[in-house]
């Protein structure tokens, strides 16, 4: 299986997505957090931006299905491996997203990118961990999204 690095992400062009016939057309004015939906730690994850994130800087979409899916496909993600973040145009994952996630609260949780000091080899692996083992640890539902509140899921593209 491949893994996709944030190095790869590079090469695509801002706004890639915008010309590829396959990813539907979106308000891409806000960041967009692709998440697995069925992963109780990325719903509860999700539902911990949504609660502070006050400026709703951050729109959410299942990647398993419709716009989530194709921005996957766009990028090459792997959804099982990870999730994705789109913000400007540019594509994020890893804890690469999560700083970037950081950047688009503002605020105090601007301050969390002070950790980026920290290599990405260190960060990814840690991420890779937690990835390979979050069904295990956290568990899996099969009601997507079943973590979030009924306004939490209204917030979903």
């Amino acid at each position: 299986m491949t893994h996709t690095t944030q190095r790869d992400l590079r090469a695509f062009a801002p706004y890639s997505y915008r010309d590829d016939p396959t990813v539907p057309a979106f308000d891409d004015t806000r960041a967009v957090f692709v998440f697995d939906h069925h992963c109780v730690l990325c719903g509860t994850g999700v539902g911990f931006i949504m609660k502070h994130d006050r400026r709703r800087a951050i729109a959410f979409t299942s990647a398993q299905q419709g716009l989530g899916e194709a921005l996957c496909r766009h990028y090459g993600i792997d959804w099982d491996e990870t999730y994705l973040l789109v913000r400007g145009g540019r594509p994020y994952i890893k804890f690469d997203g999560y700083f970037e996630v950081a950047r688009a609260m503002g605020g105090p949780w601007k301050l969390a990118t002070v950790f980026r000091i920290i290599p990405n080899f260190i960060l990814d692996r840690v991420y890779d961990l937690v990835a390979r083992n979050r069904y295990r640890w956290f568990g899996k539902t099969e009601q997507a999204c079943q973590v979030l509140t009924p306004d939490q899921r209204a917030r979903l593209l």
